[in-house]
């Protein structure tokens, strides 16, 4: 085993020179993580049954393991550099494992909330007859994320992306029993193998483009504009198989059904493995740079997914499911981010989603019973135009505040069109403050988060591109079609802004009700794709 540092991570992709090689112990490290689930995996099948004796305190003590190591790992990434560790086994295609500000920001976040969802099953799943079996399986598809996120070879990518969708299957057919369970398994499980083939085609063009396996060098080619037409071809692939993987219209049904597996899955679900597709795109942003129609496309997609998937999120009655809209929405936006080429914003934007859903899925029991308790919930503020046109000027007005104070002028239209859009929900939530019949506790509230959210957005976003510089390449200047895209998106999200403010002035009309209903049916959208898929038996599915 070596570790080297890598040829392209160097400041505007320079090459270094090989770095001595450290202590074993330092070395190991940057399997430690996945190797200490694997081994809490390898328990639980050994004791598949209900209560396995130490079992879960052995799953809960590898996945803190597993996150020490991680933070361990980072901090030698932080004293020594970028680097790559590498099992002497089929260069540029065994394992290797890929240590940049990109890979230990996904290190410590799947650690993280790994440990979390171990921990939390202890008292969720106890007593279930297959307890030990969803450890084994539970723990597996969190190593195989691992081992996706830090690859640095094609070959180790590849195999990871597949066994974590194939792990997660296991997990999603938990309750084999129940047929809505194995329907959205079965969904997923076609999406997710054409999503595995794309990346596969991809996976091919690169190695046929660059002559090998390895993703630094990789990298470092398609920065210096190598690749050809080849090249474009894998970023087409690529961003095929980020869209499946990520749930994008019109294949994002089996997100929203997969409310038959424990909690705990859907908080690593939603939390994690549907990130990767927008990792895939962020690892290989030199790559997708050199076709702007693929980028322009993931635009496109990604910018309806978000639009589509928030206006039905609010038509939706149950929490989970609500949740899962929401995800579709965040991920749509997600890969909008990266069709607009910020790579660094869709980094941060995994790590936020990601804390935020994983805890939303978690506490979405005690959510439940504390509005179930709520007999009589006190008076709606119903905001009127005045007020929703009181709140989109202060929103403007805190975004400029803090545009200005931060450097605005200096940012790509990219960026400044992505703070506007959030802005657009920032004035969304202003505008239940500023209601008339409002109390002032709720004004003053929401005004504070406002700031707050503001402010946050900016500082985030600095320490996001700081932390990434020289490692994700700078925001190209736009052509026309990207200034299209960029002021059809502001209009857009704009739009759907101000309506869902203003839905309670007219919500009662007849031709509301009735969209609302279309609405709460995502448009009918999945009942096509399931009419599609209707000649396919799920029996063979298990």
């Amino acid at each position: 085993m070596n570790f080297l540092s890598a040829p392209d991570l160097g400041k505007g992709g320079a090459e270094g020179s090989t770095c001595p090689e450290p202590p074993v112990p330092i070395t190991l490290l940057a399997f430690a993580s996945p190797l200490a689930l694997l081994l809490a995996a390898l328990a639980g099948l050994c004791r598949p049954g209900p209560r396995p004796a130490y079992l879960h305190p052995l799953a809960e003590a590898a996945a803190a393991l597993a996150f020490v190591a991680a933070i361990a790992t980072v901090a030698v990434f932080v004293a020594r550099g970028p680097a790559v560790a590498a099992l002497p086994i089929l260069d540029g295609i065994g394992p290797a494992v890929r240590l940049d500000a990109v890979s230990a920001t996904m290190l410590l976040l799947v650690t993280f909330i790994g440990w979390i969802v171990v921990r939390y099953c202890g008292t969720y799943l106890d007593g279930e007859a297959r307890q030990g079996m969803f450890t084994f399986w539970l723990c597996l598809t969190i190593a195989a994320v691992l081992l996706l996120v830090t690859a640095a070879s094609l070959g180790q990518l590849l195999l990871a992306w597949i066994a974590t969708s194939l792990f997660l299957h296991r997990l999603l057919l938990f309750y084999p029993g129940r047929p809505a369970a194995r329907r959205a398994a079965h969904k997923k499980f076609l999406v997710a193998r054409a999503g595995d083939v794309a990346l596969a085609a991809a996976a091919v063009l690169l190695w046929r483009a660059y002559g090998t396996g390895d993703i630094g060098a990789i990298l470092a080619a398609a920065r210096a504009g190598q690749g050809g037409s080849l090249a474009i071809g894998a970023a087409g692939f690529l961003g095929v198989a980020a869209a499946l993987k990520s749930a994008q219209f019109p294949t994002h049904g089996w997100l929203t059904e997969v409310m038959e597996t424990p909690t705990p899955v859907s908080a690593l679900l939603h939390a994690g493995v549907v990130n990767a597709g927008g990792f895939l795109l962020i690892r290989f942003a030199d790559v997708m740079l050199l076709a702007p129609g693929a980028l322009a496309a993931m635009a496109i997609v990604g910018g309806f997914t978000a639009l589509f998937g928030s206006v039905v999120m609010l038509t939706q009655p149950a929490v989970k499911t609500s949740l899962a809209w929401s995800t579709v929405a965040q991920m749509g936006f997600m890969i909008f981010e990266c069709g607009l080429a910020l790579f660094a914003l869709a980094l941060l934007h995994i790590v936020a989603h990601s804390l935020y859903k994983a805890h939303s899925f978690l506490a979405s029991g005690g959510a439940v019973e504390r509005v179930a308790a709520i007999r009589r919930p006190g008076p709606v503020a119903v905001p009127s135009s005045g007020a929703v046109a009181r709140a989109f000027v202060v929103a403007l007005a805190i975004y400029l505040a803090f545009g200005l104070a931060l450097g605005i002028g200096h940012k790509p239209p990219q960026e400044i069109a992505v703070g506007t859009i959030l802005i657009f929900g920032v004035a969304y939530m202003l505008a239940q403050g500023f209601a008339d019949a409002a109390p002032w506790a709720l004004t003053r509230r929401t005004a504070l988060y406002a700031v707050a959210t503001s402010a946050g957005y900016f500082a985030l976003q600095l320490v996001a591109q700081r932390a990434t510089a020289g490692l994700l390449p700078p925001v190209p200047a736009p052509a026309a079609l990207q200034w299209i895209l960029i002021l059809l998106a502001v209009a857009s999200f704009g739009a759907v802004a101000v309506a869902q403010a203003a839905f309670p002035l007219w919500s009662g009309h007849p031709a509301a009700a009735g969209l609302r209903v279309h609405l709460a049916n995502g448009c009918y959208v999945n009942a096509l794709f399931d009419r599609l898929i209707g000649g396919w038996s799920t029996h063979g599915v298990s």
